[in-house]
C-alpha cells in the first residue's frame, strides 16, 4: 500500500468523490484508510444510567484504498505513485511531476 498516515488524498470514487483530506489511519492488512471528513456516518450511543447520556456521534469510517489517490505536492492534482530505491532507502515519487513525496 503506497498511501500512509498524514498523506493528502483525494477521493476518486464513491459518494464523497472529489473531497480531499488527510489520512488519519492506514490499515494495510484490510487495504483501507480513514480520511478526515470523508465517509462520515452517524453512530447512535445509548445512554447507560445516569453517568452516560445518549447522543448521536459523527465518525469517519474506513474507505477502500482503491477509491483514493494521492495528491501531487507540485501540481495539486491526483497522481499515481512509484517507489524507487535511492541510497539504500525506498522513496515514493509522484508519476505526474516526478517530485518526491515526503
Amino acid at each position: 500500500m503506497k498511501i500512509r498516515k498524514d498523506d493528502k488524498v483525494i477521493v476518486i470514487a464513491g459518494k464523497d468523490k472529489g473531497n480531499q483530506g488527510k489520512v488519519l489511519k492506514a490499515m494495510p492488512k484490510t487495504n483501507k484508510v480513514v480520511v478526515e471528513g470523508v465517509n462520515i456516518v452517524k453512530k447512535h450511543i445509548k445512554s447507560s444510567g445516569q453517568e452516560r447520556v445518549g447522543k448521536i456521534v459523527e465518525k469517519a469510517m474506513p474507505i477502500d484504498v482503491s477509491n483514493v489517490a494521492l495528491i501531487d505536492p507540485k501540481t495539486k492534482k491526483a497522481t499515481r505513485v512509484r517507489v524507487e530505491k535511492k541510497d539504500g532507502k525506498l522513496i515514493r515519487i509522484a508519476t505526474k511531476s516526478g517530485s518526491q513525496i515526503k
